[in-house]
């Protein structure tokens, strides 16, 4: 990311802290994977439920999604826009949700060349300044891994130390996950970023000695482990929910208590 490029002042939000008047203190999360395809949004969106659950107005934000096509209504849908959009309890427009909504699956500074576009951050850090203000929680779903890249100079880890907010880090249970979730722990850490807690998701049903990854990860990752989400028949942010012990996160608001 050049030096030059604009950005908006986005205070930390690692500490809990109560807020004047005796208000708690808002649930703001920043949700990445060790690749794509893992269950990042499940995840995230199984998060928003459990916020609408306990009585928050909880919404979710997918900053770049690749991917999209044009649905009966006129309008270009991506599927993970749309379950965040479904789990959460604050409607906003998806240009606010989702600042840049590329039609090609691809990488996103690819489909965003196709399309002419440059992704910038400045979109990004307003529109998550507006939906801050609209909502009670806010869960920022990334794209991809931790690091990919969205131009030539800006990527989605240097989005993620911009935000400011505490990570949590889905790990999709598949040969090399050890590495590859360590690996991106790293990573997080050297941004100078909270950890906040990982999830465990079953991306395939039989995965050879899954435990034993586990086990392994729990030993070595310096977060609460949250929960492990089996392999789901009729995956649902519901469902999902069921498996994830979400309170262990900071500022984890107790219920109706927003």
């Amino acid at each position: 990311m050049s030096l030059d490029d604009p950005v908006l002042a986005i205070a930390p939000q690692t500490q809990p802290t109560t807020a004047g008047g005796g208000m708690p203190p808002r649930f703001n999360c920043f949700v990445t994977g060790t690749d794509t395809e893992i269950g990042k949004t499940l995840v995230s969106s199984a998060m928003l439920h459990a916020l609408v659950e306990n009585g928050v107005r909880a919404c979710g934000m997918k900053p770049v999604a690749a991917g999209a096509e044009l649905g009966d209504d006129g309008k270009w849908h991506n599927d993970d826009c749309d379950q965040l959009a479904a789990a959460g309890n604050v409607n906003l427009l998806q240009s606010i949700t989702t600042p840049f909504l590329l039609k090609e699956p691809a990488a996103p500074h690819i489909a965003a060349a196709l399309e002419g576009i440059i992704i910038s951050p400045v979109p990004i850090l307003a529109a998550y300044v507006e939906i801050n203000a609209a909502s009670d929680a806010v869960v920022v779903e990334g794209v991809g891994g931790f690091i990919v890249p969205l131009n030539d100079e800006f990527d989605t880890a240097d989005l993620a130390e911009q935000l400011s907010l505490p990570v949590v880090l889905v790990v999709g249970l598949r040969l090399g996950c050890i590495s590859h979730a360590l690996l991106t722990v790293e990573a997080i850490l050297s941004r100078g970023l909270k950890l906040a807690g990982w999830v465990a998701n079953e991306t395939q049903a039989d995965m050879a000695f899954a435990d034993e990854n586990v086990a392994a990860l729990e030993q070595r990752i310096p977060a609460p482990f949250l929960g492990r989400v089996p392999r789901l028949e009729q995956p649902s942010a519901a469902a999902a929910a069921e498996y994830i012990d979400f309170t262990q996160l900071p500022n984890w608001p107790l219920q109706n208590a927003i």
